[in-house]
């Protein structure tokens, strides 16, 4: 609600007879929705490892993201900044990087803690000043907001160029062979998945997903040359567990680390390692999960071999709600009646109803944490106020961050009082039981299977009753709903 700047405060006594500095370890997934975790209680997918920080932890059941979309959510995550402030919209793979040079991010709050910290994985936040040259150093991009260390995916796994960036630099790229990438138009002579569909070897494209084939998979934009430093999607995962580990083996001794950690799946395209392929009765989607829920499982046991377990809090969460047809078909609309991704709630990715936002989120810290299930309201962008309140460090001005380390840390069940949810550009506001929408014409695209439906006027939904949002209350709590959208407005300044 109200932007804050926190105070230094004296060192809690939720840490007392314990390191004062533990590692921090932040794993979102990809669209992974609320229902996509057996730990909410799903029945028709089993994820043991995500699971084993669920209940060993604090399991949240109304942890938010700020947007219902990628982009926006994990610039609220970094910067702990609401997202429409900086009207952010889903990226292009070349587009430039969406946090200044000089913004406070939560890597920055982590290195004046004496940190070493590092960003492995799925990126989205843009990179460079535009019009990347992907062949020399490329600046700005995550070392220069805070991290130490990166291995980034530039974009989402879908949009080219399909290559690893470390510390700036293409990974393996053959000087010889320069990458071009475009989003306006094709290079003269290079096949599309239109004109050249025999390509297609491993995923076919249902929409918008037709231009570049790379590894069997049609992309989106254009991309030629590069040819040694492409990824290979059926190893990714492998890939960044690779660089993970690396980080953690080359930490010092004597330094604590933040990581942020951004698992590709479940988004599309979904081209699971051969090991996971049929691991579940639900095609490549459930597949994927199925993989992602390994990559938790060996991080945790990479953990415990270099005995840090004990001293590592570990968040895991997505970064929106989750998506079926999202531009390949790949059979996961037939999961439709099988398995409820969205874990009762209406909406998903891309939508201003409660799945779009509302996503997995558990806090472990073992041995220092007791298992709690717990309905706070928090937010990602929370992360940061809460851990600059552990680590005694000042805040700017300006954020929308709030500290509620108690309830991440599964000492209070007191979360938010409220908080702005976003998606596509529009706007609702949150309590810990209501929501209130505008009027609104949901989702461009049914993407999981529920209606999104039309909310013809302003609307209010008690969220403990109706998860579905189907009962328009504001009739009977006029009051409430007045001061959620007077708490909105001030929040937009309006």
């Amino acid at each position: 609600m109200k932007r804050h700047l926190f105070s230094l405060l004296a060192a809690l006594p939720s840490l007392a007879g314990a390191q004062e500095r533990p590692n921090v370890l932040i794993i979102i997934a990809d669209d992974l929705g609320y229902g996509d975790v057996s730990a909410y209680g799903s029945q028709t997918i089993q994820t043991p490892n995500i699971d084993r920080l669920a209940r060993g932890g604090v399991c949240l059941t109304n942890g938010h993201a700020s947007s219902a979309t990628s982009t926006p959510s994990r610039y609220g995550l970094l910067t702990g900044v609401y997202p429409w402030r900086r009207k952010t919209n889903i990226l292009q793979g070349d587009a430039p990087l969406i946090i200044g040079e000089d913004q406070f991010t939560i890597a920055r709050m982590f290195q004046r803690a004496g940190y070493r910290t590092g960003a492995v994985g799925k990126w989205h936040l843009g990179i460079g000043q535009g019009h990347v040259d992907w062949n020399h150093p490329i600046k700005p991009g995550p070392n220069e907001i805070g991290f130490d260390y990166s291995c980034i995916l530039p974009a989402t796994v879908d949009r080219v160029p399909c290559v690893y960036v470390e510390n700036g630099n293409v990974v393996g790229l053959d000087p010889s062979d320069p990458i071009e990438v475009s989003y306006e138009k094709n290079f003269e002579g290079l096949p599309t998945a239109l004109s050249n569909p025999e390509l297609m070897t491993k995923v076919t494209w249902s929409h918008g997903h037709n231009n570049t084939v790379i590894n069997g998979i049609p992309r989106i934009g254009f991309m030629r040359g590069g040819r040694s430093a492409l990824w290979n999607d059926e190893n990714m995962a492998q890939d960044l567990l690779d660089r993970v580990f690396s980080f953690i083996d080359n930490q010092p001794a004597n330094q604590p680390f933040f990581l942020y950690y951004g698992l590709h799946e479940p988004h599309v395209p979904r081209i699971p390692n051969s090991k996971f392929v049929g691991s579940t009765t639900m095609g490549p989607r459930g597949d994927v999960i199925i993989e992602a829920d390994w990559c938790v499982g060996q991080v945790i046991s990479k953990l415990e071999e270099k005995g840090l377990l004990e001293n590592t809090i570990v968040i895991f969460t997505s970064d929106n709600g989750p998506v079926l047809d999202d531009g390949y078909n790949d059979q996961a609309r037939e999961l439709i009646g099988q398995h409820d991704m969205n874990g009762g709630y209406r909406g998903g990715k891309y939508s201003l109803f409660e799945a779009g936002t509302r996503v997995p989120f558990f806090v472990y810290w073992k041995g220092h944490i007791r298992p709690v299930v717990s309905d706070a309201l928090v937010a990602q962008q929370d992360l940061l106020a809460s851990f600059a309140h552990m680590l005694r460090q000042p805040l700017p001005q300006g954020l929308d961050s709030e500290n509620h380390l108690n309830a991440f840390l599964g000492k209070s069940k007191r979360g938010r009082k409220g908080m702005v949810v976003e998606a596509v550009g529009r706007l609702a506001y949150r309590t810990r039981d209501y929501a209130l929408l505008p009027a609104y014409k949901g989702a461009k695209r049914n993407t999981t299977g529920n209606e999104m439906g039309i909310v013809d006027t302003l609307s209010l939904f008690n969220l403990r009753d109706d998860h579905m949002q189907t009962q328009n209350v504001i009739g009977k709590h006029k009051r409430l709903a007045r001061k959620m959208q007077e708490a909105l407005e001030k929040e937009k300044g309006i």
